[in-house]
């Protein structure tokens, strides 16, 4: 079915309600395990159904913020979506005293069990409209950064057609760019800081109302982790700032040898050749043509996935007017079928969405036919390996999107994936310190941000432009605002996909089997199991930082960058 076919339709929450706790009564009086596991299909099936028509909502809205019916629709899902939380709270808690646990669990496993666990930690009743205004607001920020039309060379652009300038070889075009880009956010800023001031202090009282000292803790269950902690994490930072930083800081200073600045502007972070950057050939067209034939030969897994994703328009991929800002995968469960949104801008970025949401894509295809939904879709940081580590296992097919430029393209993605980590980390704990002092100022919080700039990129130069110099930076991240302690789920999962890159540099086609055992566990176990059986490292053994990072520099350093 084409995603234009799928039809779309208001669940009756009414009737989903009385459906529902109809089959709580039945699953409560169950008399043995057999009765609990059909009505626990029937409850999959409901919330695979609402949970469905909120994604088909979702992505309609994001193609087009301006269309007033989906809008009205995500209004509706974001007003209503912490009714169903509390009718899903509801099973969990009768799933945990369930008289036939331990058949369950033989059937379905312990993750379902423990995902159950924490969610009923992060939710009751009284929550409910805090839930509500805090979907609002991360609403209120995607349409705020979707609302840009911003006047450069003539044309009225949208951030993710003007950060394709970013890339220019002439350095006055990246300048202008980025000095209109920040420009926008400057005259916006009151806005942006209303909004997060609000989300912060919606989230706090959540917090307080469920009995925990802040948000962080509750953050935690939130984002279902069940073998990590806070501390752990911050153990993760650590070993960042010991070892990728130093990288990091070195492979800065190559860059501004190599396209022979004075001094590196953030306006030249995304310049990274005078004879200019990597840029993908063709079409949008043209660039899935050559997806669908790279797909084809990695494997026949990938080619029946990709044929499926392509055959079924269940891509939406270019830039246009009105459009959301950034790229996702998500899926219609009810339907088995995954959506690859993105933003194409023309950049060697083209390349690497339709590499990374593909890797999320494949993964839940592979793992469509589970039961049980929360075993679609892993943990966050889980889902990330996925899709970072297909960017890294498609380098043989490289040459289908850049041609001659193939080498640049891999010295890039390589070092990009390092130069992130430190800006992933600093967003993590920039918001671990915000939610242990929620009463701080929009001014302060900023401060904030500066802090962590010097702490994990001191390389940073705004060129004196007043809001950024301020700290304003990271109100462009939206995960700060919308998905709260997610970020650090990108840096867990690039260490794991790095040692992908590393594995199958030595023997690719064991790696990919690996990764392919990995795709198909989906989320039937917690993080650091799925890790294991990827027969990967955890991020969190500090004796593995040092060696990986070390095989990396040694390997960027044989790389003659300026002949490039």
């Amino acid at each position: 079915m084409k995603f234009s076919e799928m039809e779309y339709k208001r669940p009756d929450l009414p009737q989903v309600e009385k459906d529902y706790n109809e089959l709580l009564v039945s699953f409560d009086h169950a008399t043995n395990a057999d009765e609990q596991k059909e009505i626990l299909a029937r409850v999959n099936d409901l919330k695979n159904e609402f949970q469905t028509y909120s994604s088909i909502a979702s992505v309609r809205n994001s193609i087009d913020t301006g269309n007033p019916y989906y809008e009205a629709e995500q209004e509706f899902f974001d007003s209503n979506e912490p009714r169903m939380k509390d009718l899903n709270i509801r099973f969990y808690k009768a799933l945990g005293n369930s008289k036939f646990k331990d058949e369950l669990q033989k059937k379905f496993g312990n993750q379902l069990f423990k995902l159950a666990e924490v969610s009923v930690k992060t939710f009751n009743p009284s929550i409910i409209e805090d839930l509500k205004e805090e979907n609002k607001l991360g609403t209120e920020y995607t349409k705020l950064v979707a609302s840009a039309e911003i006047e450069f060379k003539g044309k009225k652009l949208n951030l993710s057609a003007l950060d394709a300038f970013q890339e220019s070889t002439d350095r006055e075009t990246r300048k202008a760019a980025f000095n209109a880009k920040w420009a926008f956010f400057a005259q916006h800023e009151a806005k942006f800081d209303e909004i997060y001031d609000k989300l912060v202090k919606v989230r706090t009282r959540i917090a307080h109302k469920l009995g925990y000292k802040n948000f962080i803790e509750l953050a935690y269950f939130r984002m279902s982790r069940t073998d990590y902690d806070a501390k752990m994490v911050a153990v993760y930072r650590g070993q960042v700032l010991k070892y990728v930083v130093p990288l990091a800081a070195k492979l800065r200073e190559r860059q501004r040898v190599r396209i022979g600045v004075d001094k590196l502007k953030l306006y030249d972070w995304a310049h990274n050749f005078n004879s200019g950057n990597p840029t993908p050939i063709g079409t949008p067209e043209q660039i899935v043509a050559n997806g669908q034939k790279m797909y084809s030969e990695l494997s026949a897994e990938t080619k029946e996935f990709f044929d499926f994703m392509v055959n079924n328009d269940l891509m939406d991929l270019v830039n246009r007017k009105g459009k959301a800002a950034g790229g996702y995968c998500t899926m219609f469960n009810k339907f088995k079928a995954p959506f690859i949104f993105a933003n194409f801008n023309g950049t060697l970025g083209d390349v690497d969405v339709l590499t990374h949401e593909a890797g999320h894509a494949f993964q839940c295809y592979q793992s469509r036919g589970f039961e049980v939904e929360e075993y679609v879709f892993p943990t966050m940081e889980a889902c990330e390996i996925h899709s970072m580590s297909m960017e890294h296992l498609t380098y043989a097919w490289m040459n289908l999107f850049f041609g001659k430029d193939t080498e640049k393209y891999k010295y890039v993605h390589l070092s990009s994936n390092i130069l992130f980590l430190p800006y992933g980390v600093a967003v993590d704990e920039f918001q671990h310190i915000i939610y242990e002092n929620p009463g701080l100022t929009p001014a302060e919080r900023k401060k904030v941000w500066l802090d962590m700039e010097k702490k994990y990129r001191p390389w940073v130069d705004y060129d004196g432009v007043d809001y950024l110099e301020r700290g304003g930076f990271w109100q462009r991240q939206p995960h700060i605002y919308r998905s709260p302690f997610y970020y650090i789920d990108y840096c867990l999962a690039q260490f794991c996909a790095l040692q992908f890159w590393s594995k199958s540099e030595k023997d690719f086609k064991s790696t990919w089997q690996d990764y392919l055992t990995l795709c198909k566990a989906g989320g039937s176990q917690s993080f650091l199991n799925l890790v294991k059986l990827a027969k990967l490292k955890s991020p969190f053994d500090a004796d593995v930082f040092e060696p990986l990072f070390k095989e990396l520099e040694t390997y960027l350093d044989g790389v003659d960058d300026k002949a490039l």
